[in-house]
């Protein structure tokens, strides 16, 4: 399992927002943080053994760009920093801390959040004030990608952010 020190961490949006209509906004941030997972949607006919299984059904299923998507998320070290934001806009700050796996329990299935990894939150979401202006910039953009921010200063003010709580 690849892990990174922190001075080589990369640094990634994490929406945990479904593509799914009948999901309820916000359900796959409130499981993620409330269970210390952080991942994407697209479930599946069949919950795959592997990632090249999932990765091949969400491209049958879902498109390529899903399964790609998958495959990135999957690659991200562990110690990798994430930053999603919750209903209430508030932003969170966590750390990759596990390698990807299938999630078919029902309120993974529920909340589309089945392509997951062991995430270490915060206790708290950062003050608005100290969150690096690209977090803030990559999430005024919208979308329900994961994608990794890659602003030069991401990385310094997000150890900061996660040094000082």
């Amino acid at each position: 399992m690849h892990v990174v020190s922190d001075a080589d961490a990369p640094v990634f949006r994490a929406p945990m927002r479904s593509r799914d209509d009948v999901v309820p906004e916000g359900s796959g941030v409130e499981r993620g943080l409330a269970i210390g997972l952080v991942g994407l949607g697209g479930r599946l006919a069949v919950a795959p053994d592997s990632l090249d299984a999932a990765v091949e059904a969400a491209a049958s299923e879902h498109g390529e760009r899903l399964a790609r998507r998958i495959a990135r998320f999957a690659d991200a070290p562990n110690g990798a920093y994430v930053w999603t934001r919750d209903l209430d806009a508030n932003v969170w700050l966590g750390r990759i801390r596990g390698p990807w796996r299938y999630d078919d329990r029902w309120g993974a299935v529920e909340a589309d959040l089945v392509h997951v990894r062991d995430c270490e939150w915060l206790g708290e979401p950062i003050d608005p004030r100290r969150v690096p202006a690209a977090v803030t910039a990559i999430f005024a953009r919208g979308g329900r990608n994961w994608q990794r921010i890659r602003s030069l200063d991401a990385l310094p003010q997000t150890e900061c952010c996660w040094s000082r709580s």
